[in-house]
């Protein structure tokens, strides 16, 4: 049966996966740019970035495979942009620039209305204010029997884990702390439901998996 699953979510050693104070000129809030340097280090990311070169390794193996087998992509409004509160207008297309590295249907998490949005690419993003199972039945059919990406925020991912909809959430334990920002792990207690089943360190990361028990 297809899957949701969380790939290369990158937390700090204090549980932040983005800093604070997100913005155009800090996607990742402030800070949160070093929980992604083990990334782009590699050459999956290098190619992300339209660059040569890159490591190779585990963490490159792991970053690729985030994108494999995947038919359509969650994500919350903070992942999509910096915008707050209703849309001003519509001229915010994302930070990834015309052509979007999804090439599906991407669903974005909002309470504010938005028509949908078609890119470049095969990337189109809907704009749903809806529960995380209704969003989740969407995301299944629009992927057509492959899985499905669960993307950040924080509050996003919270809320499917939280639901017990998540069939595979990878960490990528960053050893750096943030202090502030956002939290994975706010009010989930001990996440029952839910187990570690891997982990494997390398160089830069610690990359944890869980899975429904």
């Amino acid at each position: 049966m297809p899957k949701l699953r969380v790939h290369n979510l990158s937390t700090s050693l204090d549980g932040f996966v983005a800093g604070p104070d997100q913005g155009p000129d800090a996607p990742l809030g402030v800070g949160g740019e070093r929980l992604h340097e083990w990334a782009f280090r590699t050459r999956y990311g290098h190619t992300m970035l339209g660059r040569d070169g890159g490591e190779v390794g585990a963490d490159d193996e792991l970053l690729a495979a985030g994108d494999h087998g995947i038919g359509a992509t969650i994500m919350g409004r903070n992942m999509f942009g910096p915008v707050r509160g209703d849309w001003p207008d519509h001229s915010w297309t994302g930070w990834w620039g015309p052509n979007p590295p999804y090439h599906h249907d991407t669903f974005v998490l909002t309470h504010y209305s938005r028509p949908d949005l078609t890119m470049e690419g095969g990337t189109t993003f809907h704009f749903v204010a809806d529960t995380p199972e209704s969003v989740l039945k969407r995301a299944f059919d629009a992927a057509n029997g492959a899985d499905v990406r669960l993307g950040g925020g924080a509050s996003t991912v919270r809320q499917f884990l939280a639901a017990g909809l998540v069939d595979e959430l990878h960490l990528a334990i960053v050893p750096t702390l943030l202090g502030s920002g956002e939290r994975l792990f706010d009010n989930l207690g001990d996440l029952p439901g839910y187990r570690v089943a891997d982990m494997l360190s390398t160089k830069s990361v610690t990359h944890v998996w869980m899975t429904k028990q």
